[in-house]
């Protein structure tokens, strides 16, 4: 295949959201999606860039991407947080997961981080398998923990 890795450009943003969408489909979360462009571009782009980006480029179509942002760990110091790994489903198997994944870690590396984290969903096998296949640690014991909008607000109305 013919693309290149490259970072992303706040014109990308609506086909990087519309791969985020895709994700969503996957994972059966079909309406869980709020973000918008304008809201990837501001945060990606703006004054206070709030993660980073980086895309599979076919001649101007977006084929995959990468976004990442900075955490702190009070064990290693700063990380970085993959929030999605996205591959279009036709490209799944062509060895563009591995392109990106390999770009994020060498960013990472430039940055100096300790660490590189994120999450896959338990019954996605195929991305557990390539996650471990690349020396990654699955950690199986560890459960995820949010609290959304609805939530923060009937915690804070309790306190």
């Amino acid at each position: 295949m013919n693309y290149i890795i490259r970072e992303a450009l706040e014109t990308d943003m609506s086909q990087v959201l519309g791969l985020t969408k895709e994700l969503a489909v996957f994972e059966k979360e079909d309406d869980a999606v709020e973000i918008t462009v304008e809201d990837l571009v501001a945060d990606g782009f703006g004054p206070a860039k709030k993660f980073h980006c980086f895309v599979a480029d076919q001649q101007g179509v977006i084929l995959g991407s990468a976004l990442v942002y900075p955490r702190y760990s009070t064990w290693k110091g700063t990380v970085l947080h993959l929030e999605d790994l996205i591959v279009t489903e036709q490209m799944r198997g062509s060895g563009l997961g591995t392109a990106l994944l390999n770009k994020v870690v060498q960013y990472g590396h430039e940055l100096g981080v300790k660490r590189i984290s994120w999450e896959v969903i338990d019954w996605n096998e195929h991305a557990i398998n390539f996650y471990e296949s690349k020396g990654a640690n699955v950690m199986r014991d560890w459960d995820i923990v949010q609290l959304n909008e609805v939530s923060m607000g009937k915690y804070l109305d309790n306190i």
